[in-house]
């Protein structure tokens, strides 16, 4: 793991566009070596997007799998690089409404009171953490690894601008909540199947998914509102775009399951305009309610 994390040391110090191609380059082999998880991304794209041509889906898969292992080594860059040169390569866009209104992070807006981020499964979802951490402390959930050397390059690389407090799934829901209370951003990672515990059903591109009601839930219990955030590759290797999207109005409303489901469908509009960039080697349709079959059958 030394020599690993040695090496992605040495990449950050390349140009992006070489650094980016490397890790196109990379996508590409694990794509046709990955059968497994190339079988999980293809049955994914299969079920939310029928309307491409087995062809068309087997070409977005190969992409997936280049943006992915691109994201892994770009993450040098984050952990590694100077600020002056991250903020070179992050352009941030601030919407208001449907039309963007600044260029720079809403830090006053999303501390000023409970604020909840809320940050899909994008490939390049560290990169809004980057930002974010250039300016401001914020509050995370992250999955603790197995090997402590990668661990605590994880954490630093994650707070090393400001403090960041992470969280395991472990900790339960009580330090998200005094977090929240001390107006300290909370990165709420929404789109990932943990089964059926506190998940509500509800469809994602028109498939039933079990989905953490988590986010409607802690808005209601806090009052905080809700700020989705999406990270994705600018064109030509030039660097990465991060948009915070405007609070939503009117949530989570009265009906957890509703808001839920809108959550998703928030989510799908997202994925729909860089599908390549979406998560999809994840189960998402692990958890099948009334003893549906597996979609997946003997995938790992």
């Amino acid at each position: 793991m030394r020599l690993l994390l040695g090496f992605m040391w040495l990449l950050h110090w390349l140009p992006l566009p070489v650094l980016g191609r490397f890790g196109t380059a990379v996508g590409s082999l694990l794509f046709i070596i990955m059968k497994p998880r190339r079988d999980i991304t293809l049955v994914n794209l299969r079920l939310c997007l029928p309307e491409l041509s087995e062809a068309e889906r087997t070409a977005l898969a190969r992409r997936h799998f280049q943006s992915y292992a691109r994201s892994v080594f770009e993450r040098s860059i984050l952990w590694w690089a100077s600020e002056r040169r991250l903020q070179r390569l992050i352009k941030v866009v601030s919407y208001d409404g449907a039309h963007p209104a600044s260029a720079g992070i809403p830090v006053a807006a999303m501390t000023g009171q409970p604020t909840i981020l809320l940050c899909p499964h994008f490939v390049c979802l560290d990169v809004a953490g980057a930002a974010i951490a250039m300016q401001a402390s914020a509050s995370s959930m992250y999955v603790q690894q197995k090997n402590a050397v990668f661990d605590k390059v994880l954490r630093d690389g994650r707070a090393r601008f400001k403090p960041v407090r992470l969280f395991t799934r472990l900790d339960g829901i009580k330090p998200i909540l005094r977090a929240l209370k001390e107006k300290l951003p909370y990165f709420m990672l929404p789109d990932m199947d943990f089964g059926e515990k506190d998940a509500e059903f509800v469809p994602f591109f028109g498939v039933q998914a079990a989905t953490l009601s988590a986010t409607a839930r802690i808005a209601a219990a806090t009052g905080a509102q809700v700020m989705p955030v999406i990270s994705t590759f600018l064109p030509d290797y030039q660097g990465w775009q991060v948009k915070f999207y405007a609070p939503w109005d009117n949530y989570p409303g009265p009906d957890m399951v509703e808001a839920t489901r809108r959550m998703n469908a928030f989510i799908e509009e997202r994925v729909r305009e860089a599908p390549a960039e979406y998560f999809w080697t994840h189960k998402r349709f692990k958890t099948r309610p009334n003893g549906e079959p597996s979609f997946y059958g003997k995938a790992r």
